[in-house]
C-alpha cells in the first residue's frame, strides 16, 4: 500500500511539474500583439509533435488559432503562416526585414556559404554562380546529354525484377547529380560518397544536439567526410591541369566562369546542388510512378507523348532539348504530382527587426514558417483538389499564377526548377517507354 502511495505521489508530482513548465513557457512568450498559439516545453517547444504528426499538427493548430499562429519548433520561437496572401508577401519582401531562417542544424551541415544561409549581396553572388551552372543554355548543351546517358544506364535491365522504386529513385537523384558535378570521376567516388550524403540529409532535419549517435552528430561528421572527398577531387584536378566538361570543371575554369569562388564556396555550392535536388527529384519521381499506375488514362497519355518522341528517332538516339520542351503533358504530371504529394511543405524566414504582419507584432529574431502545403489543397484555387488531374495545368496556365508556390517564390524561387523537371522528365521517358509494371506490396515482417 505504501509503495502505491509513493508511486501515485511521484506521478502526481510529475503532472504538476509538467503543467507548471508548459504554463511557464507559454507565459514567457505571451507578449502583447503576438498571434495566438502554444509554445510547448522549454527548450524543445513543440518540435516532437511537429516532427511526428507533420501536417496533422499544422491542421490542428490552424483549427484552434487560425491561419497565423505562434509555436516553438526546431529550437526557435516561430510564427506559422498558412495564409496565402501573407505567404506571398513574406516571400517577395526579403529586403524588408526578412532573411532566411533555416534551423541551425541545416546551416551547420550544409555550410556557411550555401545559398539558404546567405543573404544580400552574398546571396546574389552565390545564386548567380549557381544559375550559371544550370541555365537553359547549360541544360541544352551539357547537362541534358549527361542526364540522358545516366538514365539509360540506371534504368537498364529492370525486366522481370521486383524493384524497390523508392530506393531506385533515391539512388537516381543522387547519382545523376553527382554525374553532372564530377563527370567521369563520379563513378570512383560514388560508393564512398553516397552513404555519407544520406547521413548528411538526416542530420539537417534534426535538433542541433551534438551528442554521440544523434542524427545531428552523424550528419556533421558526414559533412566533414564529404568536404574531404571534394577537396581532394579539386586538388587532384588542379594537379592534372586537364579540362573537365562538368559542373566542377566549369566552377574551376577561371577563364570562362566570371564567378570566382573560393574552394570553400565551391564545396558548399556542390553540397547545395546535391541536397536541394535530392528529395524533390527522388520523391516526385517515385510518386509520379505511383500516380501513373493508379490512373491508367494519365499513363496512357504520358506514354503516347513519349512514344511519339521515340518514333522520330533511332532506338539508341538520346532525347534532346527540343524533345524535352515538347513534353507538355509530362510537365503537367510533374506539377500535379508536386502539388498533390507536396514534397516541400514550406520555407523558413527570420525577422531582422520587429515587424507587423496582418495586424500582429512579430519580434526581432523570430522565425516565420511560410507553410504552403495547404494552398495546394485549396478548392478555390484547385477545383476537386484531392483528385490527380494533370489536365488542370494545361487548361488554365496555373504555373504563372501568383499563388503557385510549389517551387517557392520571390528572389529565392528554386533556381534548380528546370533542371529538376528535366531530370524527372528524362527518367519518366525511359521508364514508360521501356516498361509496364505492377504494384507489389511487401508483406509485413
Amino acid at each position: 500500500m505504501a509503495v502505491l502511495v509513493v508511486v501515485f505521489a511521484l506521478l502526481f508530482g510529475l503532472c504538476l511539474l509538467s503543467t507548471a513548465l508548459l504554463r511557464w513557457n507559454d507565459v514567457r512568450y505571451r507578449k502583447k500583439g503576438l498571434p495566438p498559439g502554444t509554445m510547448g516545453w522549454p527548450l524543445f517547444g513543440e518540435t516532437t509533435e511537429f516532427l511526428k504528426q507533420g501536417p496533422a499538427f499544422m491542421k490542428n493548430q490552424r483549427s484552434r488559432y487560425g491561419g497565423l499562429f505562434k509555436s516553438h519548433i526546431l529550437g526557435c520561437p516561430t510564427i506559422v503562416s498558412m495564409d496565402p496572401e501573407v505567404n506571398r508577401y513574406i516571400l517577395v519582401n526579403e529586403a524588408k526585414g526578412l532573411v532566411p531562417g533555416y534551423p541551425q542544424s541545416m546551416l551547420d551541415i550544409l555550410g556557411k556559404c550555401n545559398i539558404a544561409a546567405v543573404h544580400g549581396s552574398a546571396h546574389k553572388y552565390m545564386r548567380g554562380a549557381l544559375l550559371s551552372l544550370i541555365s537553359p543554355t547549360m541544360i541544352r548543351g551539357q547537362l541534358l546529354p549527361t542526364i540522358d546517358q545516366f538514365m539509360r544506364s540506371h534504368l537498364n535491365n529492370w525486366d522481370n525484377k521486383v524493384i524497390d522504386i523508392q530506393e531506385k529513385t533515391k539512388e537516381m537523384a543522387f547519382l545523376s547529380s553527382l554525374k553532372q558535378i564530377a563527370g567521369s570521376e563520379s563513378g570512383s567516388i560514388a560508393q564512398e560518397f553516397m552513404p555519407e550524403f544520406f547521413k548528411l540529409v538526416l542530420g539537417t532535419l534534426s535538433l542541433p544536439i551534438n551528442f554521440p549517435n544523434t542524427n545531428y552528430r552523424r550528419g556533421f561528421q558526414a559533412r566533414k567526410h564529404i568536404v574531404s572527398l571534394l577537396r581532394k577531387l579539386i586538388e587532384d584536378r588542379r594537379t592534372s591541369q586537364e579540362t573537365y566538361d562538368d559542373m566542377l570543371g566549369f566552377l574551376m575554369n577561371n577563364e570562362e566562369n566570371k564567378y570566382k569562388l573560393t574552394d570553400d564556396e565551391m564545396i558548399d555550392l556542390i553540397i547545395t546542388i546535391l541536397y536541394s535536388g535530392y528529395e524533390t527529384v527522388s520523391t516526385t519521381s517515385m510518386m509520379a510512378i505511383k500516380y501513373l499506375y493508379d490512373h491508367p488514362k494519365v499513363l496512357e497519355e504520358v506514354r503516347k507523348e513519349h512514344m511519339a518522341i521515340r518514333e522520330r528517332k533511332n532506338p539508341e538516339d538520346p532525347i534532346d532539348y527540343d524533345d524535352y520542351k515538347s513534353m507538355r503533358f509530362t510537365r503537367a504530371v510533374i506539377f500535379e504530382t508536386s502539388r498533390l504529394a507536396t514534397i516541400v511543405n514550406g520555407v523558413l524566414r527570420k525577422t531582422t527587426r520587429e515587424m507587423q504582419i496582418n495586424g500582429f507584432n512579430i519580434p526581432k529574431g523570430w522565425r516565420i514558417y511560410v507553410y504552403t502545403r495547404e494552398i495546394n489543397y485549396d478548392p478555390r484555387l484547385y477545383p476537386d483538389p484531392l483528385t490527380f488531374n494533370p489536365w488542370r495545368w494545361l487548361d488554365k496556365g496555373l504555373e504563372n499564377q501568383h499563388y503557385f508556390l510549389i517551387f517557392g517564390g520571390g528572389t529565392r524561387q528554386c533556381p534548380g526548377k528546370e533542371l529538376g523537371i528535366a531530370e524527372i522528365s528524362t527518367f519518366l521517358h525511359y521508364f514508360v517507354t521501356r516498361y509496364k509494371w505492377e504494384e507489389f506490396l511487401w508483406p509485413y515482417q
